[in-house]
């Protein structure tokens, strides 16, 4: 895993927490997904809520990539301002998302929308607000391949949903969305095999029931369903990267392309010292062990966490006065940036004095 940012980065006017991103990594990783791919970015429908930034679609679509795939209402109208000209809506519309999504397409016609079911219910819910929409809706059934998180298990119900849809006024049957997060395995051969079994069953539901498009895989198969299959790949985390993929999955050459910037606060101790990365500012759903990997600080033992802070010791405390900055780089990229504003960029190893917003942190 390449972590080999300039430790000589000029830090000063960088408010701290914060995040930084630096471009040419972002780049490099969005060249290295169109050659995963043969180049073919048709096969391509990136995850957004990995960065949530316009500016980050921007420069997708300059190098030809246009269908994405979001989690967020507000995720599909940032890519649909950017220019986004297919929005796929992996998410089930309950509750008043249903009215947010009919005004959505209303505003924003000259983009293509869909979104996913995987219950009779919400095929109804759907189809009794667009049936008199005046175009129909796309609706992708998503299946449950073995994440058990939402879905439908292939089988006969998943036909009767299909058949369902099919019948709905309003609707449009637009294929299968199947995403396999389970699949963490480090070892490429067993999550090869196991992603395997999963494209047999569908090429056999497909060859059956032909969809006009199926849409599958996360950043730790990606290769594997490119590889594989003929069918869309909807990696996310690809775009920056980061520690806890890097770590995992060596054989996927991604480069790590975001990085916090904290600075000390506080020293409590001989051998501690506390910055300002607390869980606000970070993802803090892995062990407090595992969160946060800080180059500078190799022998760091994170001792405690709160709102806005991070005890650490380290033999190294005294080397390090009030207001020391460092890089340090966050093990979940993805609901770590859903906590900033925007971010400060890097080009050409310096920092550019940019920001880019987060413009989907809303939901």
């Amino acid at each position: 895993m390449n972590l080999s940012w300039s430790s000589d980065l000029n830090l000063t006017g960088v408010a701290s927490p914060g995040l930084l991103i630096d471009v040419d990594c972002l780049a490099a990783n969005i060249q290295s997904m169109l050659a995963i791919v043969g180049g073919d970015a048709s096969r391509l429908r990136p995850h957004v809520k990995t960065h949530k930034m316009s500016r980050v679609i921007q420069m997708q679509r300059e190098a030809g990539i246009d269908q994405f795939k979001v989690a967020t209402l507000s995720e599909a109208q940032m890519v649909a301002e950017a220019g986004g000209r297919d929005v796929l809506i992996a998410y089930q519309m309950v509750g008043p998302n249903v009215e947010r999504l009919a005004k959505l397409l209303d505003a924003h016609r000259a983009t293509r929308f869909a979104t996913i079911v995987d219950h009779p219910d919400a095929v109804a819910l759907l189809g009794n607000r667009f049936a008199d929409a005046g175009r129909p809706l796309s609706v992708m059934i998503d299946v449950d391949c073995g994440m058990h998180r939402t879905g439908i298990e292939m089988g006969p119900a998943l036909q009767q949903l299909r058949d369902q849809i099919d019948s709905t006024a309003g609707l449009r049957y637009a294929g299968l969305h199947v995403y396999d997060g389970h699949l963490h395995d480090p070892s490429l051969q067993e999550r090869r095999a196991r992603a395997q079994a999963i494209f047999e069953e569908l090429r056999r539901y497909d060859r059956e029931h032909p969809s006009p498009c199926i849409v599958g895989g996360g950043s730790p198969t990606f290769a594997v369903w490119a590889e594989r299959t003929p069918w869309q790949c909807s990696p996310g985390t690809t775009l920056f990267w980061d520690t806890g993929y890097g770590s995992c999955f060596p054989e996927l050459e991604f480069r790590v392309g975001l990085a916090l910037v904290t600075r000390v606060i506080s020293k409590p101790g001989a051998d501690r010292i506390c910055l300002d990365i607390g869980y606000k500012s970070m993802a803090a759903e892995m062990p407090l062990e595992k969160r946060v990997v800080i180059p500078d600080i190799p022998d760091a033992q994170f001792i405690g966490q709160s709102e806005e802070h991070l005890v650490v010791a380290t033999a190294r405390a005294d080397d390090f006065s009030l207001g020391h900055a460092f890089l340090a780089y966050p093990r979940h990229v993805c609901p770590t940036v859903a906590l900033h504003d925007f971010a400060t960029v890097l080009r050409d190893g310096k920092i550019s004095g940019e920001q880019w917003k987060v413009d989907a942190r809303a939901r």
